[in-house]
Parts: structure tokens; sequence; C-alpha cells
């Protein structure tokens, strides 16, 4: 029997700081067989990063350092290689996907250029057979164009196209190891359920052992041979896959599985459906009517080559008060334009928007106006959505000023905003920084609390969030819309989020709405092939559920509205 590719003993990672040593890798034991994938789970902060960062040798500070233990690699132990050695390693041998494709893409090189150039480097070919297989990765990994995508940059690409390039870049050095981290946060479920099957064509083609950290039990679940579950630095327990999900013995492991919002679920909207109905019909608070918004893309000065992309093709929507609807769709299907437009942030081409009563297009200033007293938006990322100079008391106490609270009530106020999103007044004077994902994203509902508003959009706002914390944000949403009689538009690509959220769901695909309905009724009988796909590919804590769906997305997407 072979021993295991990648061997950690007893690794111990400390920051040494002024105040003395702390230990944030605490002697870590574990095996990465070949051919194998090994899932590496738990929240964030648990040290699932930074462990695979020590085997990588890439700790991000000085004042971080190796303190104990050996990583051996084919019979070499990493830890004692120098510099030049790992340069050797890295990419080769071990190759790695970052979470965040933004800080590790060159922003002034060539999408294809960045990738072309491992594939040049360690596999020794010209410049032509490099673009050529650069642009069969980008194929590979779902670009729709790859032969013209070659030459965009990073900021050309919504952040989901630029993780796919991140993970073309990887596999194009063919490394014997790949660490993937979160390699799919920012994919909706089809192109994940892609990226993963590549994944595993990748491990079946080519050997490839591949260590996933991911906090989706989902994914590990569908896609890994065994999982190790981490939790403040700390292995807490590794064994198959299905030993862990149906036998957990960490109460910790037991508490990520019960967060998980495997489909199908229980019906948690049965009250809404069983209500009576009222005898008189309100009026709807959000109408939007044959709403088209197209962009001129491409082109320059004195140059030709400019473009219209049509984001939003003849939306007609109505929103009742109270009502909690899900808009979900792949990337680039113009969820987020859709909610830009309704604030009055994005131009309408045509069509119509109307605020309980009152119409964008023919009102614009007054409406907008409106909109800004009583709409408020959630964003995804819960860090890069607050100033990080600023306290949570001096982000909340500006909304309040701007919108006429006197200055003797703002202290008073903010307390009451953070006692609804559950954090104490101790975090009035707490920067981002020193805050969790999830702290940071329920400052950010207290901010959108903080002009009293009677609709919320919450776009993608649970994306960057582990399992648990997710949960954790969905059921304050649920709470806050009975609390406070807020009407909730809620986008988002996990699908199985929104439905135990929402009471209907709407389905975009390139800028039209292909199919909506009670989620009740679209999630158990999708009407539409492209919608089926969508549920299809969600991840689901079964390990005896296939990654894909019978009925594939690609072959969906073709005719999504069939």
């Amino acid at each position: 029997m072979t021993g295991p590719l990648l061997s950690i003993r007893d690794l111990a990672v400390g920051f040494h700081g002024e105040a003395g040593t702390t230990p944030l890798i605490d002697k870590v034991s574990l095996d990465l067989g070949r051919g194998e994938i090994l899932g590496l789970v738990g929240e964030s902060g648990s040290g699932k990063s930074l462990l695979c960062r020590a085997v990588m040798g890439l700790l991000p500070s000085t004042r971080l350092s190796i303190d104990g233990g050996s990583v051996i690699y084919e019979g070499r132990d990493l830890t004692k290689l120098t510099v030049t050695e790992l340069l050797q390693v890295r990419g080769r041998e071990i190759g790695m996907i970052f979470q965040n494709p933004t800080s590790h893409l060159d922003p002034v090189m060539k999408i294809g250029h960045q990738i072309a150039e491992g594939i040049r480097f360690h596999q020794r070919l010209d410049a032509a057979q490099a673009r050529a297989a650069a642009i069969e990765l980008l194929t590979q990994v779902g670009f729709p164009d790859p032969v013209r995508q070659y030459d965009n940059y990073p900021h050309e690409f919504s952040g989901g196209m630029r993780q796919r390039a991140m993970i073309a870049a990887a596999l194009s050095c063919r490394p014997k190891i790949l660490i993937a981290d979160e390699p799919t946060t920012a994919l909706d479920v089809t192109i994940q359920a892609q990226i993963l099957q590549l994944l595993l064509d990748l491990r079946d083609r080519f050997g490839l052992s591949v260590i996933l950290i991911t906090h989706d039990l989902g994914i590990v679940a569908q896609t890994c041979d065994r999982i190790a579950v981490m939790r403040n630095g700390r292995l807490l327990e590794v064994g198959p896959k299905r030993t862990i999900l149906s036998r957990p013995v960490h109460a910790y492991t037991q508490e990520l599985i019960a967060s998980h919002p495997s489909l199908p679920v229980e019906e948690h909207v049965a009250v809404a459906k069983t209500e009576a109905p009222s005898p008189v019909k309100p009026r709807p608070i959000l109408e939007i009517d044959d709403l088209h918004v197209r962009f001129v893309t491409g082109g320059a000065f004195l140059r030709a080559g400019a473009r219209t992309v049509s984001a939003v093709k003849g939306v007609s929507l109505q929103v009742m008060p109270g009502e909690s609807i899900g808009i979900v769709g792949e990337s680039g299907s113009g969820k987020s334009t859709l909610a830009r437009a309704i604030l009055g942030l994005a131009p309408i081409s045509s069509g119509h928007i109307t605020f309980d009563g009152m119409d964008l297009a023919l009102q614009p200033r007054p409406t907008i106006a409106r909109l800004r007293r009583e709409t408020a938006m959630v964003f995804q990322d819960p860090f890069n959505s607050l100033n990080p100079r600023l306290t949570v008391a001096q982000t909340l106490g500006e909304v309040l000023k701007v919108h006429g609270t006197a200055p003797a009530d703002i202290p008073r106020r903010i307390d009451e905003l953070l006692d609804l999103v559950h954090l104490g007044p101790a975090f009035a004077n707490r920067k981002p920084r020193s805050m969790s994902g999830g702290q940071c994203q329920r400052v950010g509902i207290a901010r959108a609390l903080a002009v009293n508003p009677r609709l919320v959009i919450a776009d993608e706002c649970v994306a960057a969030l582990d399992v648990t914390i997710q949960k954790q944000i969905v059921d304050l949403f649920a709470e806050l819309k009975d609390r406070m009689k807020l009407t909730l538009l809620f986008i988002a690509h996990d699908l199985a989020i929104v439905r135990n959220l929402c009471e209907r769901v709407v389905v975009m695909y390139h800028g039209e709405i292909v199919e909506e309905g009670r989620s009740a009724d679209v999630f158990a009988h999708p009407a539409k092939p492209y919608t089926a796909a969508l549920i299809g590919a969600v991840p689901d804590i079964n390990p005896d559920k296939t990654l894909l769906a019978p009925s594939s997305p690609g072959a969906s997407i073709t005719n999504p509205a069939a």
C-alpha cells in the first residue's frame, strides 16, 4: 500500500507579537492520499486557509511562523526548504486557488496572458501553443467566448468570471496537488457544479489530489472522499465523508450539519400559504412594467467597436407589501442590475418602475427622493461595504443625521438598531477590522434599517459568509420581516436559502424572467428546464445525490424558456 502524497504532522503556526506568541494552528496532523479529494471545513477563522498557506510556505505576515511539526511531500519536508526550492514546488507540484481573485490577478495584464505565462514556464511551450492551451482552459472553466476573452483584463469581468480565470491559472501548471480555497464562493450554482465537476474530472484523468477548503457541507458531500473539520486552529475530527455526515462525533460538526440549508426542506412558508385571503386587495408597493436597461460598452474616442448590451429585457413584476421575493439566476442574468434600477441607481432605457404609486420614469426626482427615504440595500461584501475608518456608531450616525434624526436622539437610536440586529451596545465603538464577516453584515443590515425602510433589497448578502453565519443572517431577516413588516427582495445564487426564506421566487436568465411563482411550487415542480437545472445543481448534504442534475445546466441554458 502506497503512503500519502502529502503528510502533515503536528504542524504548529504562531503569531509572534509584543505580548508573546499566540498559537493559530495547534499541532494539526493530516494526510492527503494520491488522487484523493479532501474537504477541509470549518467557520471563518478556524485556520483552514492558514494551514494550507503554511503548507505552501505562503504565510501572510512576517510575524507568523511555523513553530513546529513537518509537511512531508514525496519524501521532502517542505518546512525545511529554502525560498528557491519552494519556488520549484509552488505551481508545478502544488497549486493554489485563492478565495479572492481580485487580489491575486494582475490588474494590468490580460487574463489569457496570465494563464499562458504558467503554461510557458512549466510546460516549455511556445507562445502560439501556450495561447491555444490557455484558450482550452478558459473553455473548460466556463468562459462563453474564450478566444475573445483571452485578451480582456480582470476588471472587465464579474467576480465569478475572475474566479474562473484564477482556477484556469492554477490548473495551467498541471500540479499534482491543488489547494482550492473557497473556489466557488462567488459562483452561481450551475457554474459551481461545473467547476466542481471539472475538479472531479481532473482527478480522474490526471490523478490530481485536491484539498478543498469550504464552509459548504453540500459541496464536500458530493465532491470529497474524506472530510476534516477544523475550529480555532485545531483538527476536531477527520474521516470518510459518509461517516462524518451520518455519525458526527464532535458537537461542532453536528452544528455545521444542522445549519446546512439542503433541499428539500420543511415547509417554512405554510403560514403564508394558509392565511385567509384579504377581502381588499392591497396596492403593490413596487410595480415593474416592461423594464429595459441597456448599456453601451467597448469602443473608444475616434474608434469603432462600441456595442449595446441589454442587461434587463422586458421585465414585469409586482411586489405586494410585506412580501419576501427571492430573485435567482446565474451570474450575468440581470439580478443586480434590476435591483439597481429599482433604486434609481441604474438608468432606465424604457419601461416603468412604480414605487407606491410614484413612477420613476415620469417623476424621476421626487420618486428617487422617496426611494432614498423608504428603501435600503444590503450589499454582498460585508467588509468593503463599510467605511474602514468609521466606528459602527459613526456609520449609523451618519445615516441617521442625513435622514433628519435629531442629534440628541441619535445615540438612543443607534442602541435600538444594534439591538435589532442582535449586537450589543459594546459594538458601537468598534471598527470593521475588529469584527467578523457576520458581525459586519449585521452592521450593514442595521445601516439599512436606520432609514425605517418599507422595502429592503439584499444583494447576495450571505454569499461571503460561512454556513453557520449564513443561517444566523437568514434567520435575522425572517425575524425583522415579521417584526417590522418589511417587504424584502432577496437576490441570491443559493437557491436553498431562497427556498427557506422567501414566499415567492423569480428566476432570471439573460435579463429576462423565465419563471416565477410560490417558492414551494417552483421548487417542487419547476415548469422550465432552466429552473430545474438550477435546482438540480444545488449542492446537497446527501452524498448519494449526483453533483449535476440529469438535465444538465449546459443543456437547459440553450433554451431556458422552453
